[in-house]
């Protein structure tokens, strides 16, 4: 006959894991909806001196400087992403400098694909890979690589080129976009583009949608934007009519 605090044990186990089964069920079914809404651009040249790869579900960008290219995000992983940038004929050795605008897997799981790299991500972001905050349950994300961290309207001068970072925190504690040369902004997961107008991703998604809400309001001060590059839903060239409802 089995003791008392062994099957207490089992039953303990046994609800949780019943509970993690629910919970991932419910979500691979919100992620498969939210997906079907997504507006990936194929990899290729989106504009003079800008390029995507499209890895899975996501697009990285980037952006060519006067010796090499600078990086925002690096995918899913190593493998995939290297198999879209030989489309690009771009050699990752060439990408000086990685900007992170999160640290899930999809944005920064290819990372080590870019060696010789500075790597950066904002400073509130580091508690999503050291252990004090999950991203989802009991998760946390990784980043297997060194990098230096930015706080907001830190300006970072690589190759003859200016990066501005801008906080834009409800994705992640620490969804940071990236300005280039005051003229390009790239949101990462901070904003969707929904008939080229900005929107919030699903509120499953966001760690905080009231913060999620702020940092797309904070965008809509910028001035001087030309285009503007999301790393699910495409691009636009019309920032007003982006922020139009905002």
């Amino acid at each position: 006959m089995m003791n008392k605090p062994l099957k207490y044990i089992l039953i303990t186990l046994g609800t949780i894991t019943g509970l993690f089964v629910i919970l991932a069920t419910v979500y691979l079914f919100f992620f498969t909806s939210m997906k079907k809404e997504m507006n990936l651009i194929d990899t290729g040249e989106i504009i003079p001196g800008i390029y995507t790869a499209k890895v899975s579900f996501v697009n990285l960008f980037l952006y060519r400087t006067p010796s090499g290219f600078i990086a925002v995000d690096a995918g899913t992983d190593s493998a995939s992403v290297k198999k879209e940038l030989d489309k690009l004929n771009i050699d990752p050795a060439l990408v000086s400098a990685v900007f992170l605008t999160h640290t899930d897997a999809d944005h920064a799981g290819g990372i080590k694909l870019f060696k010789k790299a500075r790597v950066y991500i904002s400073v509130d972001e580091e508690q999503m890979i050291n252990g004090k905050t999950s991203r989802f349950l009991m998760f946390g994300n990784k980043l297997p690589c060194k990098y230096e961290m930015l706080t907001d309207n830190s300006e970072i001068n690589t190759d003859s080129t200016n990066v501005k970072a801008i906080a834009t925190p409800g994705h992640t504690p620490g969804s940071m976009s990236f300005l280039i040369s005051g003229k390009y902004l790239f949101t990462g997961d901070c904003m969707s583009l929904k008939s080229g107008k900005a929107a919030k991703l699903a509120s499953f998604i966001n760690s905080d949608n009231n913060t999620a809400t702020a940092s797309i309001k904070k965008l809509k001060k910028l001035v001087g934007v030309e285009y503007i590059f999301t790393a699910h839903y495409g691009y636009t060239g019309d920032f007003n009519k982006a922020f139009s409802s905002w």
